[in-house]
């Protein structure tokens, strides 16, 4: 997976009139989530940014509150391309993924960025762009290959984590399906429904005349 450099600082007022006013200044809140998990009550000592969010049980996980750049995520937000992000944070690293866009639906500004943080030994769930691969044996009858799916979610370790999700369709005949439910993958398990299509070989009006010439001939 390509790595993205994100260089960010932590975000100490919050709320929605400090996140307009940044959004004003060509910022863009963001939300670290994944940290370390802890006991409550919480008696350690948070960096700038950080809180504790309480989950259940007495435990909590540390969450980290941040603001970014919108020319610094332009290229993360509109590319088609999935990377890891090492965020930078008053000289500190951390590996996270992208999860969640929250845009404005009038202007389509990025209201806010949901991250979360990875490590090698700590499954997570993201979605892969799909690429189709072969010649399918009902393109060659005369149909059409459509893709129904472009990306796919995968758990893995983030590491496993492809950056493209490679389908072969050298099998697939006229009128058929390739479903999730057939395709496998080692160390990746796909959580779409196993019945949702990825892709499928069409029958074209012409493929159709085809078949109905071959049954009359028979």
């Amino acid at each position: 997976m390509k790595t993205f450099q994100l260089t960010a600082e932590p975000r100490t007022v919050l709320g929605k009139k400090a996140s307009k006013a940044l959004r004003n200044e060509e910022k863009i809140p963001v939300v670290l989530n994944g940290g370390k998990v802890v006991d409550l009550p919480f008696a350690g000592k948070l960096e700038e940014g950080q809180k504790v969010v309480e989950l259940c049980n007495n435990k909590g996980i540390v969450t980290t509150d941040l603001t970014v750049t919108a020319e610094a995520v332009r290229k993360l937000i509109y590319s088609p391309d999935i990377y890891a992000i090492v965020v930078t944070v008053l000289g500190g690293m951390m590996l996270a993924i992208l999860k969640v866009l929250q845009f404005d639906p009038v202007t389509e500004k990025v209201l806010l960025i949901d991250l979360l943080e990875v490590s090698d030994d700590k499954p997570v769930v993201m979605e892969v762009p799909v690429k189709l691969e072969g010649h399918a044996e009902g393109v060659k009858a005369g149909g059409k290959l459509a893709l129904s799916m472009k990306k796919l979610k995968v758990r893995a370790i983030f590491t496993n984590i492809p950056e493209r999700i490679i389908v072969n369709v050298d099998n697939i005949k006229l009128g058929q399906t390739l479903k999730v439910g057939d395709l496998h993958y080692e160390g990746l398990e796909l959580v779409n429904a196993k019945n949702a299509v990825v892709c499928a070989v069409q029958l074209t009006r012409a493929a159709r005349g085809a078949q109905a010439a071959a049954a009359a001939n028979a």
